[in-house]
């Protein structure tokens, strides 16, 4: 499927805020595992979306397979069909190891589980935050909206309807579910473009203070074309000078002695060698040479050099005028990240502290989760992402 379509860890990798806040987890409906400002997150719904996660996991470990994948979510908390699955299953233990237990088997059915229930839990109360804020900052996406991605997408991806529908079949999923997926991606662009509006705005002072700060950086150093010839000794190296001195040519000179796998076979040519890039004794006698005179042997700790300067490209310093597009792109975005830090901050605590999780269901993103020891690095804050990447917005 192609990114415009999305699984549970896309939607479901947002950023976490280190600081917990407590509560209790008392007085859910008993059909829930979750309220967010009372809005409830069925437990019907988490058992569908945790079958999802486990076909879709299945499927990852396998992806070359045809067929879908017989799959089933571990039977917690005694885990009895999970451990006779894997027991039948298991691939015979080399010579000498002894057969997993019951208790391996169970802790490997344990760890499953836990990581699809956190991943599933996750991505059903960012999804929910993500539709409360969207109703908060009056956003709305009509369906037509969702529908028109969807299609595109599938336009793009599969060439025959019966294409997407065996991509259902073997994800485990629905059209229904797709377009859930969908409509929380567009709502969380929607917030981000109503959270970045107007912090694009750069003034010519703010370039030109940046420019005066960073004047390194737009400026391009001064480049030389070489020819070399590196040799194990001293009198190699005095050989091929002589014979460089004497009319021979680079490219015979260097094939008859050099040693440099890189350069020997072009002649000895080094294209573009800025300074600080060579060995110290090599470099300084590079560019103090002029243009086109033989020089050497020049002693390096990798051997002699004997070489000629063939071209000097001067260094070159970009004007603040010629800067100013590539400047202005840097400080709005950089506007743009700093609104969406700050939003991100007060957005999750908001929504952690509206939501509350049943005992066994308890995430990062419960207000009644423990409290994490402080740490002295700090925490990385963001607005939910459900791009499954590092970005620090919606």
């Amino acid at each position: 499927m192609t990114s415009k379509l999305r699984w549970i860890p896309a939607l479901g990798a947002f950023f976490v805020l280190t600081v917990a806040l407590a509560a209790c987890g008392g007085g859910l409906p008993g059909n829930s595992v979750a309220t967010v400002d009372n809005q409830t997150i069925k437990r019907s719904t988490f058992d569908h979306w945790m079958q999802i996660a486990a076909v879709s996991a299945a499927g990852q470990q396998n992806p070359s397979a045809t067929t879908p994948p017989k799959v089933t979510v571990p039977d917690a908390p005694t885990f009895a069909n999970c451990i006779a699955t894997k027991k039948k299953t298991a691939t015979k233990p080399a010579k000498g190891q002894p057969q997993p237990t019951d208790a391996q088997f169970k802790q490997q059915c344990q760890t499953e589980y836990e990581g699809l229930k956190t991943q599933v839990l996750s991505f059903l109360i960012r999804s929910t935050w993500l539709d409360n804020e969207a109703k908060s900052m009056k956003i709305n996406v009509p369906d037509k909206d969702v529908q028109k991605q969807i299609d595109a997408a599938k336009k793009q991806a599969f060439p025959k309807p019966s294409d997407f529908q065996n991509f259902l079949t073997k994800q485990g999923l629905t059209e229904a579910d797709v377009f859930y997926q969908q409509r929380s991606q567009l709502l969380e662009q929607k917030i981000t473009q109503k959270v970045t509006k107007g912090k694009d705005t750069v003034t010519a002072a703010q370039i030109q203070a940046y420019y005066d700060k960073n004047k390194q950086r737009f400026a391009t150093p001064e480049r030389r074309d070489l020819r070399i010839v590196l040799t194990k000794d001293q009198a190699k190296a005095a050989q091929a000078k002589k014979a460089l001195d004497s009319g021979q040519s680079w490219t015979t000179v260097a094939k008859k002695y050099s040693i440099d796998q890189a350069s020997k076979g072009q002649g000895g040519k080094l294209v573009g060698v800025a300074k600080g890039q060579q060995e110290q004794a090599l470099d300084a006698a590079v560019f103090a040479a002029p243009k086109g005179k033989i020089t050497g042997p020049i002693k390096t700790q990798f051997g002699w050099y004997v070489f000629s300067v063939t071209k000097i490209t001067p260094a070159q310093q970009q004007s603040v005028d010629q800067a100013k597009a590539s400047i202005k792109q840097i400080l709005s975005s950089s506007n743009q990240q700093k609104a969406l830090q700050t939003f991100g901050k007060d957005y999750r605590n908001r929504w952690k502290g509206k939501t509350d999780c049943r005992k066994g269901y308890v995430t990062d993103d419960c207000k009644n989760a423990p409290k994490k020891a402080a740490t002295t690095t700090g925490s990385t804050t963001a607005a939910p992402s459900g791009q499954g990447t590092t970005t620090t917005g919606p």
